[in-house]
């Protein structure tokens, strides 16, 4: 017999979750503080990408995001802050970049996101959604030798996965680009890799949810829960009191918020992401990575998007304009066609992406509470992670044998 369920949080993590809930027969409610039509899963580069195997707590990031924390456009803006979760954040982002945690981490991100792939072309299929959805791969552009030699070993660590990718020259960019003008020495091309529009997938999985009797509660806020004996008995909005029998915390950057009502201190920090659209005729069909500049370029339906930059730096919407500048600047460089017009530049938008300290999300129940499934933590792989986040949150609220393990994402881990 179906549960009553509540999810917390209507991006991309709560709308699959609640596809996923839905198809398990369980009655499902989402609740989100905004009216659903912006944030982390509307803002993205829209890449469902296996190849990002690296999690962000990489060895020398730390020291990176130091040297950086003086120069307002770098790719990585760590802002220091008297603040005790930030501490313990930052303590425990540096305690887990180091190689072994690379090596472990990247099977795990494999796995979930070749699952996801498979998933989201299958609800697409299924349901006939018309979003855009190409298997065209994606390029890693490098400028100068050092960053292509970085490039050439992350991209055998993919290989080694049984990912496929190759490395490419300056020639082999012009015939998979062949009418656009790109300044690179040479990269690699992850065949692996997929790429989609956000907003239109965001709609018609919207559409679909409320078609087969999802309920939505937009605008509408949690503030409290009442919580007895390890249970969540009751959430309170600014509305309204809701009862359910099960819960699921997907609500991105306000996660750990919430999370602290039961007694977890989920360590998790906002990473602001960036994103400038344009509907110029830009000749680009392939996604690409500027590596130098840690900038994505995605052509989407109807238009081109330039995104990048991760800002920590508390949950805020404030817009940097030296770091929307410092994208168009990069994407000049690499393609000195392409100048992205100042009202681009005014109307960029930005987007709040939850990270752990591991660079893994957070997916299961924690010990504190036995029926709150926390989904949350996926830094800038939410899109890529995301159906198959949803479909593990149904298992596990189903009861059913979930279909990869759940112990590298327990909520509990430490760090």
């Amino acid at each position: 017999m179906g549960k009553k369920v509540i999810v917390i949080g209507g991006g991309i993590i709560g709308l699959c979750a609640a596809y996923f809930l839905q198809k398990e027969g369980h009655n499902v409610t989402i609740v989100d503080r905004s009216s659903l039509n912006s944030g982390a899963s509307y803002v993205n580069a829209g890449y469902l990408s296996p190849s990002h195997v690296i999690p962000l707590s990489a060895p020398g990031v730390m020291r990176k995001g130091i040297k950086w924390m003086f120069n307002p456009s770098s790719p990585l803006y760590i802002k220091p802050r008297l603040d005790l979760d930030f501490l313990k954040w930052a303590l425990a982002f540096d305690k887990s970049s180091n190689t072994k945690h690379v090596e472990k981490s990247a099977l795990v991100i494999r796995d979930i996101t070749v699952l996801s792939q498979k998933l989201y072309e299958d609800i697409s299929t299924s349901e006939s959604f018309t979003a855009q959805y190409e298997k065209k791969g994606l390029m890693m552009l490098c400028q100068t030798d050092m960053a292509l030699s970085e490039e050439l070993n992350m991209a055998k660590m993919v290989i080694d996965l049984g990912l496929e990718a190759k490395e490419i020259n300056k020639f082999d960019i012009k015939e998979l680009e062949p009418d656009v003008n790109i300044n690179a020495i040479g990269g690699i091309f992850y065949k692996c890799d997929h790429h989609s529009t956000p907003n239109e997938f965001m709609k018609e999985m919207k559409s679909y949810l409320k078609k087969v009797g999802v309920t939505f509660l937009t605008n509408e806020k949690v503030m409290d829960l009442s919580f007895d004996r390890a249970t969540i008995t009751s959430i309170q909005t600014n509305k309204q009191n809701l009862v359910a029998d099960e819960f699921v915390l997907a609500a991105g950057s306000w996660s750990a918020l919430l999370s602290k009502k039961i007694g977890l201190k989920l360590l998790l920090q906002a990473g602001k992401g960036y994103c400038i659209n344009t509907k110029q005729p830009t000749g680009i069909t392939l996604p690409a990575i500027l590596a130098e500049a840690k900038a994505a370029v995605t052509p989407m339906n109807g238009f081109t998007r330039f995104a990048g930059t991760m800002e920590i730096a508390g949950i805020n919407h404030n817009i940097n304009r030296k770091r929307v500048d410092a994208i168009a600047n990069a994407v000049n460089r690499y393609f000195p066609q392409i100048e992205v017009s100042k009202n681009e530049k005014e109307d960029a938008a930005c987007g709040l992406r939850p990270v752990s300290p591991d660079g893994l999300p957070y997916i299961g129940k924690s010990s504190k509470c036995n029926n709150l499934t926390i989904a949350t933590g996926h830094a800038m792989m939410g899109w890529s992670m995301g159906t198959a986040t949803g479909l593990l949150v149904s298992e596990i609220i189903s009861n059913k044998k979930t279909s990869l393990g759940l112990n590298p994402f327990h909520p509990d881990r430490k760090f």
